[in-house]
């Protein structure tokens, strides 16, 4: 595997110009390491925008990347794109099914055609009024096209749900109000089309938000998730599906929240899971054995035998 690697001139590209750029940066440096300690020279590029990119092509001249930016134009399908273009080989989804899984709402369009179980929502355009007689609570409301919980809320009253409405624009012309579903949080991580073990995440103010994500001390991991073998059966089958269903390639992460009634509900598919010495991908991968640099090694690997 590592053999075969060394043929190709290989880059990780992270930073990105969108408001998960320093997230970024910790995870395309977290990889450029990995791959350097395994032996497997690459460059890292700090890509800010599309000419930036471009310009680094040319310098590198490269033939291989590994994606490691988070949110738009690097998990929207823009960089998918661009690289297409240029003939380069890439880690991860294509294009199109990096855009579906980058909109929630073309997400959750995508889960009801598949029979897939995702919370009860509504989407709100940056023109519309919040009626709040006509929206369920708890809710949580959260920017149409954004990563890492940025712009998310979680909304428990009436009094509170235009402020959320108004900190989610600030990110996205499109917002999601979406029923809160009380119950545990998971998430299975896809490597190879195979599910990892599934990870419980236990926040400790009850919200998994931006802050329980990166920097909140009180934030549990359970890996793998203290469940019983029906559930977990369940929740990796769920799991697979939506990483199907959104036609991803390679490997994603689900995030999952199962209710009290035991249904397993989709929230959202992620097709460039943070690879931060927090992130879940890279816990869910060493609950099943593997290191992070084989993990990355794997991740990289795939993109050979992906067909565009």
């Amino acid at each position: 595997m590592i053999d075969e690697l060394k043929n190709y001139k290989i880059a990780v590209l992270a930073g990105g110009p969108s408001s998960e750029r320093e997230i970024s940066l910790k995870s395309g440096k977290a990889v450029h390491d990995a791959l350097s300690s395994a032996g497997i020279e690459n460059y890292f590029i700090d890509v800010r925008g599309e000419r930036d990119f471009i310009s680094g092509l040319e310098r590198t001249r490269i033939d291989l990347a590994f994606i490691a930016l988070h949110g738009r134009f690097g998990e929207d399908g823009t960089l998918q794109r661009l690289l297409d273009g240029e003939g380069v080989k890439y880690t991860g989804s294509g294009p199109e099914a990096s855009r579906r899984a980058m909109d929630k709402i073309a997400s959750k369009t995508c889960f009801d055609e598949n029979g897939i179980s995702t919370p009860e929502y509504a989407v709100l355009n940056a023109g519309s009024k919040l009626d709040v007689d006509n929206i369920w609570f708890p809710c949580v409301i959260k920017p149409g096209e954004e990563g890492s919980s940025i712009g998310l809320t979680v909304v428990d009253a009436p009094d509170k749900a235009r402020e959320a409405f108004r900190a989610a624009l600030r990110y996205s012309d499109r917002v999601l109000v979406e029923k809160f579903i009380e119950g545990r949080e998971m998430t299975v991580g896809i490597l190879d089309d195979e599910p990892l073990p599934v990870v419980e995440i236990v926040a400790g103010g009850g919200v998994y938000d931006f802050e329980a994500k990166y920097s909140s001390s009180t934030t549990k991991y359970l890996a793998p998730a203290p469940i019983d073998d029906k559930l977990r059966k369940k929740a990796v089958e769920t799991g697979l599906a939506a990483h199907r269903a959104i036609g991803c390639a390679g490997f994603s992460r689900v995030d999952l929240r199962v209710g009290a009634d035991g249904v397993i509900y989709v929230l959202e598919v992620n097709t460039i899971p943070g690879l931060t010495e927090r992130s879940l991908l890279p816990m869910a991968a060493k609950a099943a054995g593997m290191s992070f640099e084989d993990l990355c090694i794997k991740i990289l690997y795939s993109a050979l035998r992906v067909k565009r």
